[in-house]
Order: C-alpha cells, then structure tokens, then sequence
C-alpha cells in the first residue's frame, strides 16, 4: 500500500469507527467525537480521492466532509448559546 492508500484507509477507519461506536451505544451521533471522527475521517478520504482522481468518491467524501462541518459548527454555536 502507498501513502494515498494509507491516506485513505485512515480515513474510511475513522468513519466506520464513528458509525460503529454509534450503533452499540458508546457515543452519540450529537456527540463531538462522532461529529470530529465523521469530518477527519471524510476530508481525509476526499483527499485520497482527489489524489487518486477518482471524481465519485471525491462528490461523496466531500459532500460527507461538508455536512460533518455544518454538523461542527451547529455544535459549536449550541454549546456557546447555552454559555451565554
């Protein structure tokens, strides 16, 4: 395997790993863990796709990438409006 392999799998581990952390129970898919695993994970993976050219997966991981973002920022900005 070569480093855009490896870029990749790393990727597509963290999401997984979200998603099965998810399914048992351990975290919540509103949790900052699941929601930081999920955006690595899928800009980690969009960039092995750019880097191997493979545009399906570039539209898929970026979109994944895109909404984990909204997901942080919705995050971020409920938990200063509970501090204010």
């Amino acid at each position: 395997m070569n480093s855009i392999d490896w870029l990749g799998f790393v990727g597509v581990f963290q999401i997984l790993l979200a998603y099965f952390l998810n399914v048992v129970g351990k975290i919540s898919n509103k949790s900052l863990s699941f929601i930081i695993l999920n955006f690595v994970g899928a800009a980690m993976a969009c960039l092995a796709s750019i880097l191997l050219n493979y545009i399906p997966f570039i539209i898929l991981e970026g979109a994944w990438t895109i909404v984990s973002l909204i997901s942080l920022i919705t995050y971020k900005k409920q938990k200063n409006d509970w501090r204010n």
